[in-house]
């Protein structure tokens, strides 16, 4: 059998810039009924280690740095025994959450990482954090956005380590090249699709 989507939704809190918000977050297994990646191990790693069901973890893959999106990844890491992945320009957004551990792989932008014989590509797609990243999987037709892009437009800008300016530019020069079938599974909310983004981005 192929690869299979699986989504756990787990809720907690967004602190940045002294500021503190209640979010849901949408952490996304990719896998087969033997191994599998978490994308985004977010707020409390049970429900996630839940969804995972034995198989093998080959990874906690992060798609930046921000707290909401890596505050369960080393309990889960601990739990299922799979090394955790960030790119390394998130470096000190990750020693605040988690000063006693580092991360165990650095992501790289073109890297694949294998799962279930397929490999998951990494889009390094920096502005809403340096170090923001997406994870394409062309077989499926699918990229799994974190909070670079969103339905119903890019991500948050404003605050420390972002800008506005490279996320559009990541979010055209990375994701609108992608088919306009694609899929946009997002770290927070709806998923989307490249078409859709792409045309209310230009209007």
């Amino acid at each position: 059998m192929g690869l299979r989507i699986d989504r756990v939704v787990t809720s907690g809190i967004f602190s940045l810039d002294g500021e503190d918000f209640e979010v849901d977050n949408n952490v996304w297994l990719v896998g087969d009924d033997h191994e599998v990646v978490v994308v985004d191990a977010a707020h409390d790693h049970r429900p996630i280690a839940a969804a995972v069901a034995g198989r093998r973890v080959r990874g906690v893959l992060c798609t930046h740095g921000h707290n909401d999106h890596i505050n369960a990844a080393v309990e889960l890491a601990e739990a299922v025994d799979a090394p955790i992945w960030l790119h390394p320009d998130d470096g000190m957004l990750w020693d605040v959450v988690h000063p006693d551990r580092r991360i165990d792989d650095p992501l790289r932008d073109g890297m694949g990482i294998p799962v279930g014989g397929d490999d998951l590509r990494i889009l390094h797609t920096p502005g809403h954090s340096p170090g923001g990243c997406c994870i394409h999987v062309p077989t499926l037709g699918v990229v799994f956005s974190g909070d670079t892009l969103f339905n119903g437009g890019p991500g948050a800008t404003g605050r420390s380590f972002s800008d506005r300016e490279v996320l559009v530019d990541s979010i055209r020069s990375r994701l609108f090249v992608l088919d306009r079938e694609t899929s946009v599974h997002t770290g927070h909310g709806d998923s989307t699709t490249i078409g859709a983004e792409a045309d209310r981005l230009e209007d």
